[in-house]
């Protein structure tokens, strides 16, 4: 199986421009089998105000860019995972999508949201799901929820293959360390799918990977510039969750021990 990560610059406000660039990135993904973009990638992420994100955002049935999305999956016989500005009804979700020639997959809405995103998106409402891929399990998380592991474990205990991360990372450094951890931890693999360039006050720290399920790096992009990784992975081999002959995670977990006294969660 092929795994890519595109990273780019979506173009904050102009999704016919995003959707031009995207359709040369894709090509270049062609011969993925599933490809990863990054964070609200149908429409730029330094949103001067809530009204601005409402009107950059869409709703999943009725959406262009997963309209165009669909039909680069149908001409290129593979499935992406994307990060999605996403409307339902008067709320607002920083969003995953699952999609392939057929269409939605599966969503995942944000649960960790960063700075000023709280003042923008609603809190994730889905929990962590893992979705079917043919026979591969597929979870995805978005940007700042890889400061939180009890997320990347509940994908290890739901039986996740691979785990897709689209991301608009800031803090130079930080996750590009912690990811490959968390790939370990848990036996699976990680596509860590971050963008480049600047929105006003942000940059972007780009440095997207590709993780095996020893934490190794298979594959990992330049800090800034935009282009397309790829790696070839059994996805199966995740589902080994021996680290010695004697010691395999899921069993030796001792969950009973996991509250201590006077801890509210």
């Amino acid at each position: 199986m092929k795994i890519a990560t595109v990273q780019f610059a979506p173009v904050l406000g102009n999704l016919d421009a995003t959707i031009a660039k995207l359709r040369r990135l894709l090509e270049e993904a062609a011969t993925a089998d599933l490809v990863v973009l990054p964070e609200l990638a149908n429409s730029g992420y330094a949103f001067s105000s809530r009204e601005e994100a409402r009107s950059l955002s869409e709703n999943v049935g009725e959406s262009n860019f997963l309209s165009f999305l669909t039909e680069e999956c149908w001409k290129h016989h593979f499935a992406i995972a994307t990060g999605f500005n996403e409307r339902d009804g008067d709320k607002l979700f920083n969003s995953a999508i699952l999609l392939d020639s057929e269409g939605v997959i599966g969503a995942y809405r944000k649960a960790h949201l960063f700075l000023n995103e709280k003042d923008i998106f609603e809190p994730g409402d889905t929990g962590f799901p893992v979705f079917s891929l043919g026979d591969i399990r597929v979870g995805m998380l978005i940007c700042f929820d890889w400061v939180f592991p009890e997320a990347w474990r509940i994908m290890g205990l739901k039986g996740a293959d691979i785990v897709c991360h689209p991301s608009n990372l800031v803090l130079p450094e930080l996750a590009q360390r912690t990811v490959p951890a968390h790939a370990v931890t848990n036996r699976y693999f990680v596509a860590l799918a971050n963008r480049v360039g600047k929105e006003k006050e942000l940059t972007f720290t780009g440095n997207s990977l590709i993780c095996g399920t020893k934490g190794e790096i298979l594959a990992e992009a330049e800090a800034t510039s935009e282009q397309v990784l790829m790696a070839t992975i059994d996805p199966l081999i995740a589902r080994d969750k021996s680290l010695t002959k004697r010691n395999n995670w899921p069993s030796d977990r001792r969950p009973e021990l996991y509250r201590e006294e006077g801890l509210t969660d």
